[in-house]
């Protein structure tokens, strides 16, 4: 028997099918950085319009996780596809370094600042440490695929962008925005710093519940508001509050002008409370037969006279429009140093603050009782002292929602010291702040209600930090009036440039009397750091519009949900405070990573996946997949099984491709490329479909719809390519005459969609892209990533053989091989082309299916199909309409070359074991080919 396997064109390709996308992805990434891929491609789109994604900084402490793939990943995508896309689109990372969880970590390792080592000392240790973290950070950002100007990111705690950031208050400071205060702010007392909105976080907490009773000075002053009273014994009012641990500092008690109040004789004493809350009480306290005895409005309570429950202290009860009936007694105990609205009352009312509580969260050496004690351990003295004094009426034990620390987890409190605030207000900074909100783009749109619902309940924003690892504020303050200097931004700009020399350490060096002479007797420098969410937050102007590459504002933000109250809020009140303009055209949120069921990720709990891992075992790329096939637009699940099953979608994408390259060996577009009106029909088709699924997966990049991309990629990999068109053409590929035209075309298409499909997928699966641009036939300069979209050709809308033709096509090929798949597990014949099938069909549907004549049973991969009308009862039933199918096993014999089974086997004494169609094809012109 002869071997014609040499006759055939089987297939073969470089581009090889290995399991070691972790070993070989190492490899890409040096050539990438030897040639300089990140600067060809600048080059490539230079004068292009450009693209800004400005990169939201990630913290320079600890390894990267899944997160932060998330977000790098998805930024890279997106700067990829807008480079593609024909835009001048760069990428500079960033880092954000200043801070106390640094400050932390150097503390432990030298000292702390001002106590083990000097201060100086110790800011170049938080320098260095943060150096290193960003270095370590990096290389894994960069494993991740991610191209970007890595060798020159911007650093928070760069000298020049320092500089910037002080000038950027310098801004702040002309334009009227900003204030010092003596105000209540959260306060870390293990920090020993003052903290801004965003960076309070709310984590269960259990606290003691007290209602405490504040005896009533004079009976006879609130007979006089109340009208007489009956019953007997002594009378208090009842407050209600979840921190013992203020009631030193309680300077008032403070009601609710329009609320009801009513005295309520519970045994041999009267207690004052509001009638709405009534029930709540007596439940709470379990009161036995209460009676009210008298009624009043609370505003006749004002500046009645009550006893502190436990100091020789006597005061007011105040008016204040914060009292509610949500929970409590309608009495609310007031201390402006722990409470932004209790100082907001008590500022009304001439009451002060006593700063009782240190930094550390300990009472001071001149409080009362209490001097010594920290704050979080001292409630249970406060109740006892209270029982001791019978002021306590109830105490129990609840589990709530309470702010914590977000860098340190442990829970805050209010207190009032001199600090820094942005106002939101005095000079109509929020309402413009509300207005730009409206000019951006949220994706998803719920965002933009979720920006405004923090707008809300947006307080003055502290700024200032007790810190030693942080840009400075570089202001001078009289030391009598407090008073900034009136020469205060030609002294910032002064500071800055020393800054750009020698970074913050400039400020902490200068002699006042250098810039300031005779005045440097009545002034002082702010000691305070900035908070480093004002850092961050004026990159739109310290980095945006200090490089030339950017500009401002940026196109696109793109950060997880959690920064609408961080980054993207300080981001825009900075801005607008010092451009009047919003710094981004879009804003793009995406959500956490969490395990297969939806729990949030946990070193404790043993369920987070480390991007590292994935990466070693699995490679870069399935974890770039995995970003992309996922809907970031909510929660995204994350599992060692779904990773598994990505790698399993990775290796079918693989795998097309890798086909399609296989079939191009030997050709040469230039030469052997066929136009596409002389192609095959099935060929144009292809061509088509992969013309339309461009422009829907243009549309969806658009969009940020990349889990959409990913669904369509693999559906066109699976159904489009794998189960109809690659499987049709195998035959004529394999079996026709190496340069026949039908051969040509088959080949001419795979290149046009091979061409289009790296594109496609580069920004995702850049690694594998760039493998196959190595492979790809013909002439190419440059990267795929220098590249732009494939053109491809598409039907004309009016053509016999359209879309829908083919789709119909498929669709009765899909039923055939249900029918053909049925015989085989019957056991009534082998592979496909051992069958001979009859389709019943419809008038349309015959008259649709015999246009491809004999070319049916390369379509359907069978020795030979019939047409024949309907014919009740005739073969299988199918899920087509208008369609049964007949199959029997062919009776004819096999060709050793194509395994079709025809007639003419052995026609032809040369080659006695071959068809008519091969012997052609080996010795002759070669078949022809029109549709299939």
């Amino acid at each position: 028997m002869t071997d014609y396997k040499s006759t055939l064109n089987l297939p073969k390709t470089s581009f090889a099918m290995k399991a070691n996308l972790a070993q070989r992805e190492p490899q890409t990434l040096k050539r990438w950085y030897q040639e300089e891929l990140y600067q060809q491609i600048r080059k490539a789109r230079a004068g292009r319009e450009k693209f800004i994604l400005h990169d939201g900084p990630p913290y320079a402490n600890g390894d990267i996780h899944i997160g932060h793939a998330v977000n790098k990943i998805l930024k890279d995508i997106i700067i990829k596809e807008k480079t593609i896309s024909g835009f001048d689109a760069p990428y500079i990372p960033g880092w954000d370094c200043h801070g106390l969880p640094i400050e932390h970590n150097v503390e432990k390792k030298v000292g702390k600042a001002g106590v083990k080592v000097d201060h100086a000392t110790f800011r170049k240790k938080c320098r260095e440490y943060a150096a290193r973290q960003v270095e370590g950070q990096k290389k894994d950002f960069i494993r991740l695929g991610v191209l970007g100007e890595w060798e020159n990111p911007y650093l928070t705690m760069d000298f020049g962008t320092e500089a910037n950031i002080v000038r950027s208050l310098g801004k702040i400071v002309k334009n009227g925005h900003l204030n010092r205060g003596f105000k209540p702010v959260y306060w870390s007392v293990v920090g020993g710093s003052a903290l801004a909105e965003a960076e309070v976080e709310y984590q269960d907490k259990t606290s003691f519940s007290i209602d405490v009773k504040y005896p009533v000075v004079d009976e006879a002053d609130l007979t006089a508001r109340m009208g007489a009273l009956s019953g007997s014994g002594s009378v208090s009012v009842v407050i209600w509050t979840t921190t013992p641990w203020t009631l030193p500092s309680s300077q008032a008690v403070s009601v609710n002008a329009e609320l009801d109040y009513v005295l309520l004789q519970v045994g041999n004493e009267r207690l004052l409370l509001a009638e709405a809350l009534l029930d709540t009480v007596t439940k709470r306290a379990g009161f036995e037969n209460p009676k009210v005895v008298a009624t009043c409005k609370g505003q006749q309570l004002e500046n009645l006279q009550v006893n502190h429950p436990f100091y020789s202290r006597v005061i007011p009860v105040i008016l204040g429009d914060h009292v509610t009936t949500d929970a409590g007694t309608g009495c609310v105990h007031t201390a402006p140093d722990h409470g932004v609205e209790d100082f907001v009352v008590g500022t009304k009312y001439g009451i002060g603050t006593l700063n009782y509580v240190d930094e550390h969260g300990v009472y001071r050496d001149e409080v009362e009782i209490f001097a010594g004690d920290h704050v979080y351990k001292v409630d249970e003295k406060v109740i006892a002292l209270l029982e001791e004094n019978h002021a306590l009426l109830h105490q129990e034990k609840f589990v709530h929602s309470f702010p914590h620390c977000w860098r340190t987890k442990t829970p805050l409190i209010f207190r009032a010291t001199p600090q820094w605030f942005i106002s939101m207000n005095q000079n109509g900074l929020l309402a413009n702040v509300r207005k730009a909100v409206d000019g951006v783009k949220w994706i998803p749109d719920w965002g933009e209600a979720r920006i405004n619902s923090m707008l809300d309940s947006s307080p003055d924003w502290c700024i200032s930090r007790q810190r030693t690892w942080g840009v400075p504020i570089t202001l001078f303050i009289h030391k009598t009036t407090q008073e900034l200097h009136p020469n205060t931004n030609e002294l910032i700009e002064a500071v800055a440039k020393r800054i750009e020399e020698k970074g913050m350490e400039a400020w902490f060096e200068l002699d006042a009397a250098e810039l300031l002479g005779e005045d440097a007797e009545r002034y002082q420098k702010v000691t305070d750091t900035l908070d480093v969410w004002f850092d961050s937050g004026v990159t739109h102007y310290s980095v945006m519009q200090q490089r030339e590459q950017l500009g401002y504002p940026a196109d696109l933000y793109l950060e997880g949900s959690d920064q609408h109250r961080g980054w993207f809020q300080s981001s825009l009140k900075t801005a607008i405070a010092i451009n009047g303009t919003a710094p981004y055209r879009q804003v793009l949120t995406h959500g956490f990573a969490v395990d297969a069921e939806g729990k949030k990720m946990s070193k404790s709990i043993g369920n987070t996946v480390s991007p590292q891992k994935i990466m070693n075992d699995l490679g870069g790329d399935v974890l770039r997949l995995w970003v992309a096939a996922t809907d970031f637009s909510g929660d995204m699940n994350v599992s060692d099984e779904i990773l598994k099953r990505t790698a399993d979608s990775y290796r079918r994408i693989r795998n097309t491709v890798r086909y399609f390259l296989s079939n191009l060996t030997g050709f040469d577009p230039a030469a052997d490329g066929v136009a596409f009106d002389d192609m095959v029909e099935l060929d144009k088709w292809a061509v088509d479909r992969a013309a339309k699924l461009q422009a829907e997966i243009r549309s969806a990049y658009t969009n940020y719809q990349f889990h959409t991309i990913y669904q369509k990629l693999h559906n066109f990999c699976v159904v489009d390519m794998g189960g109809f068109y690659l499987d049709i053409i195998k035959d004529r590929v394999y079996t026709m005459k190496e340069d026949s035209a039908a051969r040509r075309s088959a080949q001419t298409a795979q290149y046009h969609i091979v061409q289009a499909f790296v594109r496609w997928i580069a920004p995702i699966l850049s690694f594998t892209a760039d493998e196959v641009w190595q492979a790809l036939p013909g002439e190419k300069s440059g990267s795929v990533f220098t590249s732009e979209w494939w053109p491809l050709e598409q039907h004309a809308e009016d053509e016999m053989l359209s879309e829908t033709f083919w789709l119909q096509v498929a669709k009765v090929k899909t039923a055939v091989n249900g029918v053909i798949e049925s015989k085989r597990n019957d056991g009534a014949i082998g592979g496909s082309l051992a069958a001979d099938v009859t389709l019943y069909c419809s008038d349309e549907l015959y008259g649709a299916l015999s246009k491809l004549g004999d070319e049916l049973r390369f379509v359907f991969i069978c020795s030979s199909v019939q047409l024949a009308k309907t014919n009740a009862g005739a073969g299988m039933e199918t899920d087509v309409d208008g369609l049964t199918v007949a199959v029997e096993k062919s009776e004819q014999q096999k060709c050793t070359r194509c395994w079709h089974h025809r007639k003419d086997v052995g026609a032809c004494s040369k080659h006695p074991e071959l068809c008519g169609r091969c012997v052609d094809n080996i010795d002759g012109a070669g078949e022809e080919r029109q549709f299939a």
